[in-house]
């Protein structure tokens, strides 16, 4: 992970601690076999959070897995510790929270109906590249 990547947020000077969280966590919800990953920039757009990262799951018991995984490499590789998590139980939309780093694990008839992605429009989508390049 580089976490010296430059935030648009703050600055040219500050650094993006949020960031290598937010690709560890896309990298361990593929790895899980998660399905269409993104990672969105909310940067500029609200106060509240700095990215979010999207999966979708083919069913609660991988929504699971991931949220799991997810958690377990957050704490582990990158010493962060969850805030909060919603849905785990009914296992359609998982919701980790990370503070600056929001996790947003869906079955797929959640996430067409959420459709976040359109909801947060005007976010920049982190390509794929550049997350490797983070890494």
């Amino acid at each position: 992970m580089n976490p010296s990547i430059e935030s648009p947020h703050n600055g040219p000077q500050a650094t993006d601690r949020a960031l290598p969280r937010a690709v560890a966590a896309a990298r361990v919800a593929e790895e899980t076999r998660g399905t269409d990953v993104r990672v969105l920039d909310l940067h500029g757009l609200t106060e509240l959070f700095d990215y979010f990262v999207l999966a979708t799951g083919t069913s609660r018991r991988q929504l699971h897995a991931m949220a799991d995984e997810i958690d377990l490499v957050l704490k582990k590789e990158m010493h962060d510790v969850r805030r909060g998590i919603e849905g785990y139980e009914e296992g359609r939309w998982i919701v980790l929270d990370y503070g600056d780093v929001v996790i947003h694990l869906f079955d797929a008839e959640s996430r067409e109906y959420w459709d976040l992605e359109q909801l947060w429009g005007d976010a920049r989508r982190i390509p794929a590249a550049d997350l490797e390049a983070a890494q």
